[in-house]
């Protein structure tokens, strides 16, 4: 199928070679489609190209066919009912969707050096609405964890994080939305940052780091071009300082950083540990948390700590984790004087008290 490039997906794979105007050879036939070989081909000016056919995609005369047969009644008959889809499917696929429209704004950025406000809202809006209904917050964002980690699902799920501390921390469901939308674009000024750079494995030469840091500046001037959000600018340029003024572009103390920031940087330290971004890939939840509260004394603010944590931790109980000895079990209460090492019952029906057995230690929790 000939699709134009601003519709293609990750994972897309290209059925023919791809030649720029000039000649010059682009991408080559069996290609599995990155975000990087879409910002390769707007470079060399190349608006479409072939690949496989998607499952379950249908024509735009289909869908409109469709359509129309449902407006008629015809699809439905009398007394039956539509299937709904399960609640976790339907958040899957709104995030994936989430995830595409994130892209495309990415790379107009990219592209143009502005993106279409009015389009991020309509993409984050409806991802935003549908939180109220999810109340386990752990099993929600450990659900929409992807293998395919990149910027723009760590950017949905810095988004969606932010928004839980923002309603947590008492603020109006309208400045949740904007501080949702701050960690929704705090990334967008990587798109000026080369690929290579980003996805570099190897540590980063000095010159390297210096680039890749200057995304916040990049980020800044992007969404100041786009829209007309003061904070969520700033979110963008200060996402990555400290409060003991180690942090970056500008080494600010915590009197100068937007308390929208201070929310954001704190979804994107949690989300990046869990992503890998910060360390191992998914490593243990329970460590994370602890590294985050440790981080509440100096570097992160504490009050979007403090909530983080107090949100998060009840919702671990119920929770089945697989401990470090290869018992099974499942989180029963936690301890409020040692909040990192519960109470849990394992499948023998013994007790694992963690917080005085401490030999025993959480290896993964199990969703």
């Amino acid at each position: 199928m000939r699709i134009h490039i601003m519709n293609l997906q990750d994972g897309d794979r290209l059925t023919a070679d791809t030649f720029s105007d000039a000649g010059l050879h682009i991408l080559g036939k069996g290609t599995v489609i990155k975000s990087e070989d879409i910002s390769l081909l707007m470079q060399h000016r190349v608006d479409y190209v072939d690949i496989e056919s998607r499952e379950e995609e249908i024509t735009e005369a289909e869908f409109f066919a469709a359509a129309a047969k449902f407006a008629a009644g015809s699809s439905i008959a009398a007394g039956s009912s539509i299937k709904e889809e399960p609640p976790e499917e339907e958040m899957k696929s709104q995030f994936t969707q989430t995830v595409h429209n994130y892209q495309n704004a990415f790379l107009e950025a990219l592209t143009v050096g502005k993106f279409n406000a009015t389009m991020v809202d309509d993409a984050l809006q409806p991802m935003v609405d549908g939180l109220d209904e999810q109340k386990d917050v752990v099993h929600l964002l450990m659900m929409l964890e992807r293998d395919d980690v990149n910027n723009y699902t760590h950017s949905i799920q810095v988004g969606l994080l932010s928004f839980y501390i923002a309603s947590w921390m008492g603020y109006s469901q309208k400045e949740s939305y904007q501080i949702s939308r701050g960690g929704y674009l705090h990334d967008i000024g990587k798109c000026r940052v080369s690929h290579r750079i980003r996805n570099k494995v190897e540590p980063l030469t000095a010159d390297e780091q210096l680039e890749l840091q200057r995304h916040t500046i990049y980020g800044h001037d992007i969404i100041k071009s786009s829209m007309t959000d003061e904070a969520t600018a700033l979110v963008a340029l200060q996402h990555h300082e400290r409060e003991d003024g180690s942090g970056y572009p500008m080494q600010m103390d915590k009197s100068e950083i937007h308390p929208y920031t201070q929310i954001v940087s704190v979804a994107d330290v949690y989300i990046g540990m869990r992503s890998g971004i910060h360390g191992g890939s998914n490593p243990n939840l329970i460590n994370n948390l602890r590294d985050i509260y440790a981080m509440g004394f100096g570097k992160l603010n504490e009050k979007p700590v403090q909530a983080l944590m107090q949100h998060l931790l009840p919702n671990f109980i119920g929770k089945q984790v697989l401990l470090s000895n290869g018992e099974k079990g499942v989180i029963i209460m936690n301890n409020t004087s040692d909040i990192f090492n519960p109470l849990v019952k394992v499948e023998s029906e013994q007790y694992r008290d963690l917080s005085k057995e401490r030999s025993i230690a959480i290896k993964e929790l199990i969703i």
